[in-house]
């Protein structure tokens, strides 16, 4: 895993790959079928999964910049839908990734980061269960037309990291 840095007043440093750039994501251009592996709690040692299945579409935007797509499911026994968005910035190098979905209705802060070859770590500060957390989100493209994405949760500043959700796609076009 790529080591965490903090600034001098706490906040993370997150600094782009050299190969950075708007087409990090083109890999995920077209339409998904999606297992998802994901904890049942979260932050309190549970070793309970709920696996289920999920479909989303994704297209870039902006010209290049941008990437966005649309998560679908049922989530007991009611449609799920989320949204994602992402948006690289040419003068830092760095994609930014918000999430949104029919529960909240909000856009959550973004995670930050880059890929390093075929592997991206993206990072923000956040909060869960009324603690602070430091949320990861990590891609794996070596197989574009299988990539997998992971969230990974810190409660104590990245010395310890609880695995939470896993997303396993396969390309449907």
């Amino acid at each position: 895993m790529q080591e965490i840095l903090f600034d001098s007043s706490g906040e993370l440093e997150i600094k782009p790959s050299a190969r950075s750039s708007n087409r990090d994501f083109d890999f995920y251009i077209g339409k998904w079928r999606i297992k998802n592996r994901k904890l049942k709690t979260r932050l309190d040692n549970c070793t309970e999964w709920v696996e289920f299945e999920a479909t989303q579409t994704n297209q870039k935007a902006l010209s290049g910049l941008a990437s966005v797509d649309h998560f679908y499911t049922t989530l007991g026994g009611k449609a799920f839908e989320g949204m994602t968005i992402r948006l690289f910035n040419p003068k830092t190098k760095l994609w930014n990734i918000y999430w949104a979905d029919s529960n909240a209705g909000t856009l959550d802060k973004p995670v930050v980061g880059s890929f390093e070859k075929s592997i991206g770590h993206f990072y923000s500060r956040d909060s869960a269960q009324g603690q602070p957390i430091i949320m990861l989100f990590h891609w794996d493209k070596t197989d574009p037309d299988n990539p997998v994405w992971s969230q990974a949760w810190s409660a104590d500043n990245g010395k310890t990291w609880e695995w939470n959700w896993y997303m396993y796609m396969s390309r449907m076009n």
